[in-house]
């Protein structure tokens, strides 16, 4: 029983932490929390249209 429920905590977490990525990649903000001038890689997450 005590599997069970620590598996479901466990999965209520990582769902929580996957819809707050999607919910900030629609709101165009960055996935790491930083400012992407110092990036190497800004230019390849925010590439313009």
């Amino acid at each position: 029983m005590g599997n069970i429920i620590v598996g479901s905590v466990l999965l209520a977490a990582v769902a929580a932490v996957i819809a707050k990525m999607i919910i900030n990649k629609k709101k165009g903000k960055s996935s790491c929390g930083c400012g992407c001038s110092s990036c190497g890689t800004g230019g390849t997450c925010h590439c313009k249209k």
